[in-house]
């Protein structure tokens, strides 16, 4: 049994669609960050990190998004969710996510986070007003030489296509114009309607 800890909106949403998709048994728990529970002792054992996603699997506990979902499409090879038999397109599909992973979610962090990076407040402004520009410079890279379609890699559905769902979803609200983003919009419309997508959606809401 796998259990997944997940924070509604945030980016443990890829492995929560991941994991629906695969259809393997699995729990999934909510961290309320509202109430900081990512910082209590029972939490922090599981992750120190106190973030999401932590994914608690037979051999011990996994975080960060790229890494758990390059462990689940390798764990369940029958679904197909990464082209696991070829290592340079398998490599293409990790660059991918690291991209989401180490620039575009840290370009969105700027926005509400920036205490992360820095104490004063002028500086904090400073990196707010700078996330419009950087995340549409990340968006439009990910719409002119990224994005292959009809799915990330291609034709294939792949743990790359839940990922760029969840920036996506940030990304009207960070100042991206997806109206001037066609094949990213398509794309998160592909994704909107897949019953996975779905049902997590609901479920996370309600949570």
């Amino acid at each position: 049994m796998l259990t997944l800890y997940y924070s509604p909106n945030a980016c443990s949403l890829a492995s929560h669609v991941a994991l629906e998709e695969i259809g393997a048994p699995y729990e999934a728990k909510r961290v309320n960050f509202g109430a900081e529970q990512q910082k209590s002792p029972d939490y922090l054992a599981l992750n120190p990190k106190a973030r999401v996603p932590a994914l608690v699997t037979p051999r011990g506990i996994l975080t960060e998004t790229p890494a758990i979902l390059a462990f689940l499409a390798q764990s369940f090879p029958e679904k197909r969710l990464a082209p696991l038999d070829d290592p340079f397109a398998f490599a293409e599909l990790q660059a991918f996510n690291s991209y989401l992973c180490s620039t575009v979610h840290v370009a969105h962090a700027h926005k509400g986070r920036g205490p992360r990076w820095a104490d004063e407040v002028s500086s904090i402004a400073d990196m707010k007003r700078k996330v419009p520009q950087t995340m549409t410079a990340c968006f439009e890279l990910i719409e002119e030489r990224m994005l292959k379609g009809p799915w990330a890699m291609g034709e294939a559905f792949t743990v790359a296509d839940p990922y760029l769902f969840v920036v996506t979803r940030w990304a009207a609200g960070d100042g991206v114009d997806l109206s001037r983003l066609p094949r990213v919009s398509d794309h998160y419309a592909r994704m909107q309607a897949r019953p996975a997508v779905k049902t997590v959606l609901a479920r996370e809401a309600a949570a």
